[in-house]
């Protein structure tokens, strides 16, 4: 509602979805082939202008119209004055952020560090009886049937001589003309009282061997291959293919946290857990 009141300065929700009707009615009759079809059909001309497409567009690295409809699903739409991204009434990262659940998860595991799985791939596979793996699936088959893609991200980091400089953990910058999609503001996250602040601008780039994939580019050629390799995926019952990279999903980390947790479930049966 404060986006809407801000947009078209709407006070009511009922003034409000009135609105958002009338921009989307001449987008009714149309079935979503791709992601600018498919939000113009959920929310009309102002909001996909403002907010969806020069986001997208250079998040992804390609135009709306050559992305696919799923993307934008993603996106709630909730007439309250609440300025939450999600509904679910526990919001939040970990007590002492996700470097303190990590460590808690690895303290009784050996770690090896700058180690690379495939040049060593088969004493690895030698000492499980059933391996995890998170990386990218059409690597671990060698690339069979092509390549996948996927986009980048690269961080600058600024640490900044004030005790609050956007007073936010997170604002996106969704004009195309901005070259960064976010900022983050470290301290936010963890109630932080430094006398100084630190912030990461995002920048979203090609995935290149040099760089990390980060997020799967699920449009419809992506998926097609990516369908081969889960269907090959299956002949390998002691490798379980997780995460974004390993099921070629554009997960949150909540789904990305559940997903595991249910996984976890079904291999370790017997085991107690604390979900």
């Amino acid at each position: 509602m404060n986006t809407f009141n801000r947009l078209w300065n709407v006070k009511t929700p009922a003034e409000a979805r009135l609105k958002i009707a009338e921009q989307r009615a001449k987008y009714d009759k149309i079935y979503p082939a791709n992601l600018e079809e498919q939000a113009l059909k959920m929310c009309g001309n102002d909001i996909y202008q403002y907010f969806i497409k020069g986001y997208t567009e250079k998040q992804w690295g390609k135009p709306a119209t050559e992305l696919p409809p799923s993307i934008i699903k993603r996106i709630p739409f909730r007439f309250v004055f609440d300025n939450n991204y999600y509904d679910d009434p526990c919001q939040g990262i970990p007590i002492g952020g996700y470097n303190s659940i990590i460590a808690n998860m690895l303290s009784k595991a050996e770690v090896m560090l700058n180690t690379d799985y495939f040049n060593d791939k088969e004493t690895f596979d030698k000492l499980t009886e059933k391996i995890v793996y998170t990386g990218c699936i059409d690597e671990f088959f060698d690339y069979r049937f092509g390549r996948l893609e996927y986009r980048s991200l690269r961080f600058e980091h600024k640490r900044m001589e004030t005790d609050n400089y956007q007073g936010n953990a997170v604002i996106n910058y969704t004009g195309k003309d901005i070259p960064y999609t976010r900022i983050i503001e470290h301290k936010h996250f963890d109630f932080g009282q430094q006398p100084f602040t630190v912030v990461t601008y995002e920048y979203p780039e090609d995935y290149q061997a040099q760089n990390d994939p980060y997020y799967p580019i699920n449009d419809t050629s992506n998926i097609r291959k990516y369908e081969k390799y889960k269907d090959l995926s299956a002949s390998y019952p002691n490798i379980m293919f997780g995460g974004r990279l390993g099921q070629y999903s554009y997960l949150d980390m909540d789904d990305t946290i559940e997903s595991a947790l249910l996984l976890a479930s079904k291999e370790l049966p017997g085991e107690n857990k604390t979900t």
